[in-house]
């Protein structure tokens, strides 16, 4: 039997186009809309900055002569520059920025793969961290590693690199915001910050009352320049003692606010639960006191 004819009269029924997104993509669009702080762009911008100053410009010139010129760039790279690129947190924008499809997909879950894995869990672990800050110090210096590695262009470049990298492993678990596999409890953070400023600071006092040239590669230069190699040395110690020491003094004022903030913030949502569910223990504790009470009468 053949199908009914359309009258010419009844209108075509159009379907609308459909609106409807994937989450991913959903998602990766609400995030766009999201406002990054100012203030952690031009932190990270400063790193980079301080970065490329410390590393260039004349500063790089002299630290091939002069040891307190090397000793400032190492406490810049490892003290300095470091809680500015962290507090930047590169992480959590690269996690809102990159698309939630396609390549930026894959991306993301190369980050979390990473993030959940052991060797991430070791790299950011504090017994990592403080052997390298020593390594950097005392063992480069005092165990004449110093010397042979910067008799070359590429053994000065190297270290640089180590003292950046060396810095970033101390600095992301205490300041970082970012996803990280491993949370350090603030008294843990704040442990470790001491435990860090009293590393250099006594090597520090160290170069300050050394007799001799630790590296002897600065000697020549140094005299050349008409410097005394002990003066300039006992500089370098007076930098570590003194410059080291104000990173590490601001890195534990800003890791005292996050605990007294996180802190109150959970005093906060506890009494306004306890308001609302009311307060197992002290109902508890209430009630004892009601038991003794009424034992006593």
């Amino acid at each position: 039997m053949a199908a009914p004819l359309q009258s010419p009269s009844t209108p075509h029924r159009h379907r609308r186009p459909s609106t409807h997104r994937p989450r991913p993509q959903r998602q990766w669009e609400e995030q766009l809309g999201r406002q990054w702080p100012v203030w952690r762009t031009v932190s990270f911008l400063l790193g980079c900055v301080a970065l490329a100053a410390v590393t260039g410009l004349g500063v790089e010139g002299y630290g091939y002569a002069l040891f307190s010129v090397f000793m400032f760039q190492q406490l810049t790279l490892m003290m300095t520059i470091p809680p500015l690129l962290v507090l930047g947190s590169p992480g959590t924008l690269l996690l809102r920025a990159t698309p939630h499809h396609g390549a930026g997909l894959l991306i993301l879950r190369a980050a979390h793969a990473g993030l959940r894995s052991r060797t991430a869990r070791w790299l950011l672990s504090p017994w990592l961290a403080v052997p390298l800050y020593l390594a950097a110090f005392y063992g480069l210096y005092l165990a004449d590693f110093a010397d042979p590695i910067l008799s070359t262009v590429t053994g000065h470049t190297l270290l640089e690199v180590g003292f950046l990298v060396a810095g970033m492993l101390f600095t992301i678990p205490i300041l970082s915001s970012d996803p990280l596999p491993v949370r350090m409890s603030h008294g843990g953070r704040a442990l470790d910050v001491f435990a860090e400023a009293a590393l250099h600071a006594f090597f520090g006092v160290f170069l300050m009352m050394a007799t001799s040239t630790l590296v002897q590669g600065f000697a020549g230069p140094t005299s050349a320049l008409g410097i005394d190699p002990i003066e300039d040395q006992r500089l370098a110690g007076g930098l570590a003692w003194s410059y080291g020491e104000a990173p590490t003094l601001l890195m534990l004022i800003y890791v005292m606010h996050r605990w007294f903030r996180e802190d109150t913030a959970q005093a906060i949502a506890a009494d306004r639960r306890a308001d609302a569910h009311g307060d197992p223990e002290l109902d508890a504790y209430n009630d004892y006191l009601t038991r003794l009470h009424q034992k006593d009468t």
